[in-house]
C-alpha cells in the first residue's frame, strides 16, 4: 500500500475585474453601453447626486466604472484576451461613434490588437492570438 501526501488546497482565482475611473455618467454610458455594447449589471450611489459606481459586462468581460476619487487613476490599460476580434470590431464599427474609428493591428509577437481609449483616458486593448506571428 502506498500513501500519498495530502497537498494543501491551493488558491483559485475566478475572475479579475478592473476598476476604471470615469468622470461623466452620460459619456460613460454613450461609450461603454451605446457604442461598445456592454450591459449595465448594477449601479450604486450612496445618495442621489453622489458619485456613481457601476458594473458593466459583455461576453465574459466584466468592468467596474467608478466616479469615486481614489478608486482608480485615469490612464489605466486593460489587456483583454478574446476570440473573434474581427466580429467584435465589425459589431462596434456598425454603430458610428463620433470620437473613434478603431482598427485591428497585427503585432509581431503573435497578436491582433484593437486599442481603444475611453473618454477618461483608460486604454482597452482587445487582443486575439493569431496562428502565424510576423517574421522577425
Amino acid at each position: 500500500m502506498t500513501t500519498s501526501a495530502v497537498l494543501p488546497a491551493l488558491p483559485h482565482i475566478y475572475d479579475t475585474v478592473p476598476v476604471l475611473r470615469s468622470f461623466d455618467e452620460k459619456r460613460a454610458r454613450e461609450f461603454y453601453v451605446d457604442w461598445l455594447g456592454f450591459n449595465v449589471d448594477w449601479e450604486h450611489r450612496f445618495e442621489p447626486k453622489l458619485p456613481l459606481y457601476m458594473q458593466l459586462s459583455r461576453h465574459g468581460l466584466t468592468l467596474h466604472l467608478s466616479e469615486h476619487h481614489g478608486d482608480a487613476c485615469p490612464g489605466a490599460a486593460v489587456f483583454i484576451r478574446m476570440r473573434r476580434l474581427v466580429a467584435f470590431h465589425a459589431d462596434i464599427t456598425s454603430r458610428p461613434y463620433d470620437f473613434y474609428r478603431p482598427a485591428i493591428e497585427r503585432l509581431p509577437w503573435g497578436l491582433d490588437q484593437m486599442s481603444i481609449t475611453d473618454p477618461f483616458g483608460n486604454s482597452l486593448r482587445f487582443t486575439e492570438e493569431v496562428p502565424e506571428p510576423l517574421a522577425a
